[in-house]
């Protein structure tokens, strides 16, 4: 009996398939390394099919192709997608060489490993099918992720994420049959007949759709579980989640929106998004203030963010989804660059994540609270980083695109969240007598990732990289 995919089809997954046999490998190689716990046996083997499983997307950008009939799409703006979120992977993945029981090490490394062939998954696909089951792979090990560690915030983390995310899941797939029942067809390409906007079933379907992407996107008003789950989850699994689930998402959403909506609804349909994206911006900034807390305050900043790359697709163009592109590769940068510092001062208590701990900072660890303070800067869109480059990009986009008060919203968020980030490096660098002593040994691959992250938010300011060739395709 012959197989229906041919080897075209098998191929356009072979990224996703090489990093979930990475996951199988890390077990492996654990299995048999002994008594002896092999933390780095298992971040290296993870981070070289990270990198294996990013060459082999490279290499498909610029080659659409159609897979497993409409089910999965290949070609630059899934490859571009599928880049970030390996970068998230390994960026997250380095961080275990600081964080976590030696023992756990293999084990949460490889649920973080066939948790990202989740999101890769959702930047590829077509159909509704494809779209759940990448999610339901993403979702399904970070439910594990948040409680593996013996805390009971962990613990609380994983069981609000588990109720709220399952709740969201539930909006989508009740969404996706109604979609389905529109339009008799769970491929995205078969959604693009206009007379479906006349179809009750249409438009309650895609309104239950954008609910659960909203909630996964942490975007107002499904933003409160965001600073919760990302306080009591481990380091690591905090720094994974506020990339690579918001890429993941944000592609099902850009795919949706440029290619799979009737002809000539996207005004009046996405209105209700934009407005929520606008909320969020002052939301998310307003709520940093009173954190104390560094995975509290980078959750509500994640929701300001989210909202910033929301107003580049405004509109609805192809600059636009270049320069969100840009923005969200950025801020994937900030975030696992922040999250390095963070990880090289803590312990098995991630001491990292408390404010209070970075009094002193720049006399302790001078390296450090430099690279802290550019991916700062960055978050709060000051020169000369890419944080800045890319909301002018933004601003040039929504208001070529005759969103003026989206573009008046981000500058009014942008001035509040200065203060927020002004205050963490005035921690660092104030002189207060009673600065924490920092007795952490030096963690190689911590500083490193800190290092890379910084370079790289200021190189993309000097050299900034959009492809043209990323216009998402159902067909």
């Amino acid at each position: 009996m012959t197989s229906p995919f041919g080897h075209a089809d098998w191929a356009a997954i072979l990224p996703v398939g090489v990093l979930a046999t990475t996951a199988l490998l890390v077990l492996v190689a654990d299995l048999f390394s002994g008594s002896r716990p092999q933390r780095y046996l298992s971040i290296g083997i993870a981070l070289a099919g990270t990198a294996a499983a990013a060459v082999l997307a490279a290499r498909q950008f610029g080659h659409n192709y159609d897979a497993f009939y409409g089910g999965f799409m290949t070609g630059g703006f899934a490859s571009v997608l599928q880049e970030i979120v390996l970068v998230a992977t390994a960026g997250s993945v380095i961080l275990y060489a600081a964080i976590g029981a030696s023992q756990r090490v293999a084990g949460m490394t490889a649920i973080m490993l066939w948790s990202a062939c989740g999101a890769m998954l959702m930047t590829g696909a077509a159909n509704l099918m494809m779209i759940f089951l990448g999610l339901e792979l993403l979702s399904l090990g970070l439910y594990a992720l948040c409680g593996a560690v013996d805390r009971r915030t962990a613990r609380e983390s994983a069981l609000k994420y588990l109720i709220l995310s399952s709740t969201a899941t539930g909006f989508l797939i009740f969404g996706s049959a109604l979609l389905f029942g529109a339009s008799g067809s769970v491929k995205l390409a078969d959604l693009v007949n206009p007379a479906l906007v006349l179809n009750p079933l249409f438009s309650l379907g895609f309104g239950m759709f954008l609910i659960g992407l909203v909630f996964k996107l942490s975007l107002v008003p499904f933003h409160t579980w965001t600073p919760d789950v990302f306080e009591g989850a481990p380091l690591p699994v905090t720094a994974f989640m506020s990339v690579a689930t918001k890429t993941g998402t944000l592609a099902v959403f850009a795919r949706f929106i440029y290619a799979a909506l009737p002809l000539g609804t996207s005004g009046w349909i996405l209105l209700p998004v934009w407005v929520v994206a606008g909320i969020s911006m002052i939301a998310g900034n307003v709520g940093m203030l009173a954190q104390h807390d560094l995975k509290r305050l980078l959750g509500y900043s994640g929701v300001a963010q989210i909202g910033y790359i929301l107003v580049a697709l405004a509109g609805v163009t192809p600059l636009g989804l270049r320069y969100a592109l840009y923005y969200l590769t950025a801020y994937a940068f900030m975030n696992l660059g922040a999250f390095a510092v963070a990880a090289a001062i803590s312990g098995e208590d991630e001491e990292g994540s408390k404010l209070a701990n970075y009094r002193g900072l720049g006399r302790r660890r001078p390296a450090l609270a430099a690279a802290m303070t550019i991916f700062l800067l960055a978050l709060a869109g000051l020169p000369p980083t890419a944080g800045f480059l890319g909301k002018i990009l933004i601003l040039s986009s929504s208001v070529a695109a005759g969103y003026l008060w989206l573009a008046a919203l981000l500058i009014v968020g942008t001035a509040i969240s200065l203060y927020a980030y002004a205050k963490v490096i005035r921690v660092m660098y104030g002189r207060e007598e009673d600065d924490v002593h920092d007795c952490r040994p030096f963690v190689p691959l911590a500083w490193a990732s800190a290092a890379i992250c910084a370079v790289a938010v200021i190189a993309m300011a000097f050299y900034p990289l959009t492809p043209s060739n990323v216009l998402p395709l159902v067909r």
